[in-house]
């Protein structure tokens, strides 16, 4: 289990027209259906998880692909193309308010594919944890407000989400496949995509944040008001203090600590602390899994276990890829080949064997081919 990658977006406002939806459905469920039927559903998943192609899918079906608008789109137009029962895959959730009718719909389609309980609620847990991970964990300035989870009837599951900010109207893509990686917090994804970077961003599921983690369930199980005590002794850089002009034995006396990079939570959830204190997490993991543990508290802990105790979290934001195939001339990010070439053959040899006209058929070709530099289609 674990994410996959994530796509940087424009955000466009304004809804897709109703007759573009309908044949977005339409031909979503016979390109959906061959895959299925070709390569199985894991292998719809995995195509779903790769932002590569699921942008080059949305371009496929006539969505402005260079938009923030694909991620909600295709994936409502998705919801609506697969038929749990013909196809073994159902999409739960969606944006905003129907993000939160998630765990219920998963539950309602568990229930169509007989799923065990346990099943049923290791879905339900993943889908809320792959959430807060992308909300909480990692910290560059996009709240999710949209939130897709595709499961199979063999209990396997795929997530695709968003986050959106208002400071520079870009969108943030985030894939999650369960077959990728087996831990939520430790580097979950194959491929980081965003043509945006952000020069410091708080990425606590880096490895190089393996400490800093650690360190922080540490301090989370302590006496909250130990925590509050340590959160205030934190001071930025530029900030003076009495104290260093008294002759004292080392900073601890002093009574303060250096930032590097200084963000201060404005608000820390105590009520949430006072829970993890009673809980006792074993690890990071379920650190994160308690309700109420929000960024502000995440972001507390981490600058205590760093400022404190040395335990440095990654401030770089783990951005790695152009999430349009990369650029031809290498800038910013090279193009990534074999991803591209695996993407296209899969989506074309749909197009072909789909059960649609022959005008419709050729104007998906067409939309397919614009992706593709000249002479490799």
């Amino acid at each position: 289990m674990g994410r996959t990658g994530f796509a940087e977006l424009p955000l466009h406002s304004g809804k897709a027209p109703q007759w573009l939806v309908k044949r977005m459905i339409r031909l979503a469920r016979e390109i959906s259906t061959i895959i299925i039927d070709e390569y199985g559903r894991g292998v719809f998943l995995q195509r779903l998880s790769d932002p590569y192609w699921f942008q080059a899918f949305g371009c496929v079906l006539g969505y402005d692909w260079h938009s923030s608008g694909v991620t909600t789109v295709v994936t409502g137009v998705l919801k609506s193309a697969l038929n749990p029962e013909e196809h073994g895959v159902a999409v739960c959730g969606g944006k905003g308010k129907a993000s939160m009718r998630t765990p219920e719909e998963i539950v309602e389609v568990g229930e169509k594919f007989n799923l065990s309980t346990g099943t049923i609620e290791r879905m339900k847990y993943s889908s809320r944890l792959s959430a807060k991970v992308d909300n909480v964990a990692i910290q560059a300035g996009y709240p999710l407000y949209h939130h897709a989870f595709f499961m199979t009837e063999d209990g396997k599951w795929a997530v695709i989400q968003q986050g959106m900010s208002l400071r520079d109207r870009t969108a943030r893509r985030y894939h999650w496949l369960s077959d990728a990686v087996r831990s939520f917090v430790v580097e979950p994804h194959n491929a980081i995509v965003g043509d945006a970077k952000r020069e410091i961003a708080l990425d606590m599921t880096a490895r190089e944040s393996g400490g800093c983690r650690e360190r922080s369930v540490d301090v989370a199980k302590e006496d909250p008001r130990r925590v509050a005590r340590m959160l205030k002794s934190i001071r930025p850089s530029y900030q003076r203090s009495l104290k260093e002009w008294i002759k004292c034995g080392s900073l601890h006396d002093a009574g303060g600590y250096v930032a590097e990079f200084l963000s201060m939570p404005l608000t820390v959830n105590w009520k949430a602390l006072k829970k993890v204190y009673e809980f006792q997490p074993r690890d990071y993991e379920e650190l994160l899994g308690i309700r109420g543990v929000g960024p502000a508290t995440v972001r507390g802990l981490a600058l205590i276990s760093e400022i404190i105790y040395g335990e440095k979290p990654s401030w770089r934001d783990p951005v790695k890829y152009s999430f349009a195939f990369g650029g031809k001339d290498g800038v910013p990010f090279p193009v990534d080949r074999r991803s591209m070439d695996e993407s296209i053959r899969i989506l074309r040899d749909a197009i072909e064997q789909a059960r649609i006209g022959d005008r419709e058929r050729l104007r998906s070709l067409k939309r397919l081919r614009r992706l593709i530099p000249e002479g490799e289609f």
